[in-house]
């Protein structure tokens, strides 16, 4: 998940109650929301780099446990000598810090796990990946929960203002992605957001925050959680749907591998499905509950190489980039294009979240490997 969400469920636990935990323990939930994307750090060798360790041994059931138990430690060794240099009794409390940094840490990769990207839990013994299927990436549901019950907490003039600002900026962002012809954003979800926002103003004008207190974050934590549960039933349902299309799409002659069905920006009803077949891969959008089972969706598809392309694609795929993303590909297409030269350029591709013809580079999920003819 992005990190105003990871950041966001960290403040709503605050507010909940841990913020009695030891002084400074806001800051802590907070940060160990965010802790374990510390592996931001790999950028610093490249696209690449980062692509092979991100969401990796930080977090990892090991990692994540070092990373909740050496913050508070750290943190609170730093507290106290800055305390006493200062000549004042160290706040700090280690026991109720190490409470807020264990919870908050492992809600990251939780989180993480709940959409399409994935997580590898088992490192650094197995590097299998694990998708929840549940949130996309960016889930502004999630936002409009969390940041309301919080924002409805906010008792100074600029607190207020700054979570005025932060939802303006959020709906500039919602009408310039909807501006896209290929956004997929139903103008539904545009509407059902202001309409939210103005809740919440009435709300904070009927001081909801004052008389309820903990509750209300608290209650935006319930209603995440219910939320994932039911995007848990309808992610079961159309994944159901999609097997029966892909069957369907792919014909009786070719046998399916593997199919997903994965969430998209602001429509919890809507599904993006990924099949991989035997001599293709294809996707399409589908609305379970909407959908017409007499017509077959639009599907855009990739046919496998074959013959002189495949063993072109073999080495290209031993390019040590390429590996990064294969590894990292849930549903890796391949396209080989020819050059003047007589040589190739093929382009590896996770249908996921790109496809071929897209933008290359590791960082986004295309890359360009040029393969010369044998010698």
């Amino acid at each position: 998940m992005d990190n105003l969400t990871h950041s966001l469920v960290g403040l709503a636990a605050a507010k909940a109650g841990l913020e009695r935990q030891s002084p400074y323990a806001t800051f802590v939930c907070v940060a160990a929301a965010n802790l374990p994307d510390i592996d931001i750090v790999a950028l610093a060798r490249g696209p690449a780099f980062y692509l092979q360790h991100h969401r990796g041994i930080t977090h990892s059931i090991v990692g994540v446990l070092v990373l909740a138990f050496a913050f508070p430690l750290l943190f609170t060794a730093f507290v106290r000598v800055w305390a006493r240099l200062g000549g004042r009794e160290p706040r700090a409390r280690l026991k109720g810090l190490l409470v807020c940094s264990l919870l908050l840490t492992v809600s990251h990769p939780l989180l993480d796990w709940t959409n399409s990207y994935g997580v590898r839990p088992l490192l650094p013994w197995d590097g299998r990946w694990f998708y929840g299927d549940l949130l996309f990436v960016i889930d502004p549901w999630v936002w409009l929960v969390l940041g309301g019950a919080c924002s409805l907490l906010a008792t100074t003039r600029w607190r207020v203002a700054a979570w005025g600002l932060l939802a303006l900026l959020v709906t500039l962002a919602f009408f310039r992605v909807m501006s896209r012809p290929d956004s997929g954003v139903p103008i539904g979800a545009l509407v059902i957001w202001c309409a939210g926002l103005a809740a919440l103003l009435v709300l904070h004008l009927k001081r909801a925050g004052a008389r309820f207190g903990w509750l209300v974050p608290t209650v935006a934590l319930a209603l995440v959680v219910v939320y994932c549960g039911a995007l848990a039933f309808m992610q079961r349902n159309a994944r159901r749907t999609a097997e029966m299309l892909a069957r369907n799409i792919a014909g009786a002659d070719e046998r399916i591998l593997r199919v997903a069905a994965t969430p998209v920006l602001a429509d919890p009803l809507s599904w993006r499905c990924l099949v991989e077949a035997e001599r293709s891969s294809f996707r399409f959008d589908m609305n379970p509950d909407t959908f017409d089972f007499d017509t077959l969706p639009k599907a855009v598809a990739y046919k496998k190489p074959t013959g002189e392309e495949a063993e072109v694609v073999a080495r290209a795929a031993s390019d040590e980039n390429a590996r990064v993303l294969l590894d990292f590909a849930r549903f890796p297409v391949a396209r080989v294009r020819r050059e003047e030269s007589g040589g190739w350029v093929v382009q590896f591709a996770d249908l996921r979240f790109t496809e071929p013809g897209a933008r290359s580079g590791v960082g986004g999920f295309a890359l360009d490997v040029p393969v010369n003819n044998r010698q």
